[in-house]
């Protein structure tokens, strides 16, 4: 039933490529979201981070105890049980490894984060789909500020391991955000679509599930890239995880400068898949009110 009123939205008035044609100023008008509400996207994201530990004993502590304990037990698993090494001479020790493996766990957390959240977003605030005002089309990038936050906290905990553990740290991270800007514009786009497709497809949340563990073990995380046959090496870069992996790890840990030609590709990516995402949001919302 949701499936067809979805395919009744898409018909109504205009086809989804109309309405991309009819949206030439999408990136405008995305930027007017940004700037017209920065006020409440801000509080937004304040109350949805701080929400998660709300009445919990250790509150805000455990966003800081989790990373904390994953990074120990991913050291014990590969670097004491499966005695795995990253291949190269000045990597070889546990520690290291656990580092490196670590470095690439947050970056798919920050896009699997996203994206797992995303079915949810409209159908988990139904109140606000009755209000005209309020522009729905913010829920992903609360989602999206909330996710940075647990990035931006289990990367202190990564410069700290590395600052106690001895190992060297690169100036180049300070162009991350720069690296990262690709994968956000990726996982903005998409979370809209899954957003929209969320409230007519319930199952979407069970695939959007097998998705992310698919990306986590298709992208260079628990092995280097280099270990990989020619062929497959060329069919990961199209994770949109794996390029900011290795640029983080090369840029940071390594100190390797920027390809800027993938980085460019990947942009030129990015943008798109957030400019269609923004316009199927805004064609598929007129129908969020009637199956809710």
């Amino acid at each position: 039933m949701r499936a067809r009123q979805l395919l009744a939205v898409c018909k109504k008035h205009d086809g989804f490529w109309d309405v991309v044609q009819h949206y030439p100023t999408s990136l405008r008008s995305a930027a007017r979201v940004l700037v017209n509400n920065g006020g409440l996207l801000w509080e937004l994201t304040k109350r949805d981070f701080v929400g998660r530990y709300k009445g919990s004993f250790l509150g805000l502590a455990w966003s800081l105890f989790n990373p904390l304990l994953m990074l120990m037990i991913y050291t014990f698993v590969f670097g004491v049980a499966f005695k795995a090494r990253w291949g190269t001479a000045s990597d070889d020790s546990r520690v290291n490894f656990a580092i490196v493996l670590f470095s690439g766990l947050i970056v798919h957390g920050l896009f699997a984060e996203c994206l797992m959240r995303s079915p949810t977003l409209i159908t988990s605030n139904a109140n606000y789909v009755k209000k005209v005002v309020f522009p729905l089309e913010i829920l992903p990038l609360v989602s999206l500020g909330s996710a940075l936050g647990h990035f931006l906290v289990s990367f202190v905990v990564l410069i700290f391991f590395c600052l106690i553990s001895g190992t060297g740290l690169h100036t180049g991270g300070i162009l991350l955000p720069i690296i990262l800007l690709p994968m956000l514009l990726i996982v903005i786009g998409l979370s809209w679509v899954f957003a929209s497709l969320g409230v007519y497809l319930r199952d979407s949340a069970q695939v959007i599930g097998m998705i992310s563990t698919v990306l986590l073990f298709l992208a260079p995380i628990f092995y280097p890239i280099s270990s990989l046959p020619p062929v497959y090496q060329k069919l990961l870069i199209f994770n949109p995880i794996t390029l900011p992996v290795l640029q983080v790890r090369g840029l940071l840990l390594w100190g390797e400068p920027i390809n800027w030609g993938a980085w460019a590709t990947s942009l030129a990516v990015g943008i798109a898949i957030f400019y269609l995402g923004f316009a199927w949001f805004q064609k598929t919302r007129k129908g969020f009110a009637d199956v809710l």
